[in-house]
């Protein structure tokens, strides 16, 4: 999982990124290709 600062950038490399907030942080999920998870940190 990548930790990065802005995640709008990350969000545009596949179309099936989904952004998620969970207990505050804000997460990329890809069900269908996980190397493009995230996190905002």
């Amino acid at each position: 999982m990548k930790i990065k600062n802005s995640l709008k950038a990350l969000m545009g490399r596949h179309r099936e990124n989904r952004m998620v907030r969970r207990r505050g942080r804000v997460y990329i999920i890809n069900k269908r290709n996980p190397r493009f998870k995230a996190r905002q940190g």
